[in-house]
């Protein structure tokens, strides 16, 4: 039984909460704002102002089509839905929903790639999804254990949100009412979804695809006959009529009826959508009026794309995976992943991972000093639920890495003894964010950055050049400051044929200690690392 006290008292902590937040922000920086989630906030309460008011809440949308594992397309669209409702926080008192809504009542149109025991599957092809037995033997069927993975995961990172199953609202009935204004608003669907399809598609396509009570399957067969008073609908099954309700989940409707009949039922006032649904959302919203009301406000998102610039896909399997990102960094970065550019095709695979952190860092400290309004355009203010941390940064993620490959530290507590040797006055109880780092980096070196390391062997002319560095060093001390050993490598570099591409010299410096191309800040590391420590790893590289 619902604890109705507990219910208010969690209503008043939130009022409270929003409120004492929103003392702390001045309105005009709230209405001048420019961050996206403000943005579409503003322009869902200005198109559905009076809707809104009427019903006293404002409901959101995400979809989730579960004929392959959860992605992290997946997760984008709900962690950037929470940021709508993030900034709907700050500029109203309205209670907020999410709803996730699963698909799981479509058909399994084919076998995805990425799974065990493709044979069970190929034999249940075209059975809705939570019919079709689970191939990890772990859930009563696939769609409830692709579910049960996405709901697992979205908790994992608090996020608030209801889940709603397509399966369970056909069958229980809630879809009943909506179902039956789509079949009395049948002719005038018909003529808005036929011209978009093809002659051939034309002649056999229905809204309704009926659930066939030999197979199971979920058909697309062409109607012959209606009965709107009762709800029933006569297909062609190969030359045999098949007679059945609408009704109690017998049917299930095509996409884009079925969206609008969603957005609908479930009175949705804002759903986010990968730019190849634009088409989609806008039949679904002449669809949604037709039957009488008015359609979500939209916002289209670009797609996610792997390192072969291809679109990221469930049954592929490709790009990075939730799971693999967790493992290399925190969730914050990846929701920092999800704010930046939504409109802008954006590749990611895992070499991704350590740019996105540094960046997260890199915001993180800019924040401890930026006013009201520079705050609101500050990406981590909205990944942070406008809640920032305030942990002074050590270093960042790339130089991290560095720590990691030079120290040879092969667990967290030998990397953290390494970076107490040096920033005696720590304790990791202080520095929960850079904790994290500290295993992350150990992971994602071993199993990202390693494999990638090519050395250069360098030419005589470049290994005067890096002896005559050895000598500079020899005349620094671990109590300079990093820009002092700066200056000095920029002279050396100039004195020693780089004058006039100092980018080279430590392109150079780079390729030869640490294998790469890019590196971190050399006044920095050396004054972390170590000045002897500095010249013993260059004279090994240098032989």
């Amino acid at each position: 039984m619902v604890n109705k006290f507990q219910l208010y008292k969690n209503y008043v902590v939130r009022y409270l909460e929003n409120l004492l937040s929103l003392l702390m922000i001045k309105k005009e920086n709230l209405d001048k704002t420019s961050a996206w989630p403000f943005v579409e906030a503003k322009k869902m309460l200005l198109e559905r102002k009076s809707i809104i008011e009427k019903k006293g809440k404002i409901t959101l949308q995400t979809g989730y089509g579960p004929s392959g594992l959860p992605h992290i397309g997946t997760f984008g669209e709900v962690a950037r839905t929470s940021m709508v409702v993030n900034a709907l926080k700050h500029l109203t008192d309205l209670p907020t929903e999410i709803i996730t809504f699963s698909d799981d009542m479509d058909g399994l149109r084919k076998v995805p790639d990425n799974v065990p025991n493709k044979d069970l599957l190929e034999e249940n092809l075209h059975k809705p999804l939570t019919k079709v037995p689970d191939p990890f033997e772990k859930f009563d069927s696939f769609g409830e254990h692709n579910n049960q993975m996405l709901k697992n995961f979205l908790d994992n990172f608090n996020f608030k949100y209801s889940f709603k199953s397509s399966t369970k609202l056909y069958r229980s009935g809630f879809f009943n009412s909506s179902l039956q204004e789509i079949l009395k608003n049948y002719d005038g669907i018909m003529n808005i979804i036929l011209p978009t399809l093809g002659k051939e598609r034309q002649k056999t396509y229905c809204p309704f695809l009926p659930i066939c009570p030999d197979t199971g399957h979920v058909l697309e067969i062409p109607m012959k006959e209606i009965n709107k008073e009762k709800s029933i609908i006569i297909f062609d099954n190969n030359g045999k009529d098949l007679e059945i309700s609408i009704l109690d989940g017998n049917c299930k409707l095509q996409w884009k009826v079925d969206w609008a009949m969603r957005w609908y039922a479930l009175d949705v006032d804002f759903e986010m959508y990968g730019k190849d649904l634009i088409e989609s959302a806008i039949l679904s919203s002449k669809i949604i009026k037709l039957i009488g009301k008015t359609n979500p406000s939209g916002f289209a998102y670009e797609l996610f794309l792997d390192e072969k610039g291809e679109k990221i896909s469930k049954s592929k399997g490709n790009g990075i995976t939730i799971d693999q990102w967790l493992k290399y960094a925190s969730p914050e970065s990846l929701s920092l992943y999800m704010y930046q550019n939504p409109k802008r095709a954006k590749k990611l695979y895992k070499e991704i991972v350590s740019k996105t952190v540094d960046e997260y860092l890199e915001l993180l400290d800019k924040a401890k000093n930026q006013d009201d309004f520079k705050l609101l355009m500050n990406p981590v203010w909205h990944v942070h639920d406008s809640k920032v941390p305030e942990e002074k940064m050590i270093m960042s993620f790339s130089m991290l890495l560095n720590l990691v490959e030079t120290s040879n530290a092969d667990s967290k507590e030998l990397l953290w003894k390494f970076v107490k040797k040096y920033k005696k006055d720590i304790e990791e109880k202080d520095y929960p964010i850079f904790n994290d780092l500290v295993g992350y980096a150990i992971k994602y070196f071993n199993d990202v950055i390693k494999k990638q390391k090519k050395y250069k062997i360098p030419n005589n002319d470049e290994k005067i050049a890096l002896k005559a560095l050895v000598s500079t060093l020899d005349n620094c001390n671990d109590e300079m400051s990093p820009e002092d050993i700066q200056t000095l490598i920029y002279s050396t570099g100039k004195e020693n044929g780089y004058s006039k591409n100092l980018r080279d010299w430590f392109k150079l410096i780079y390729e030869v200690v640490f294998g790469d191309q890019n590196g971190p800040r050399m006044g920095f590391f050396i004054s972390f690392f170590g000045v002897q420590e500095t010249k013993d790893l260059i004279q090994k590289r240098v032989k």
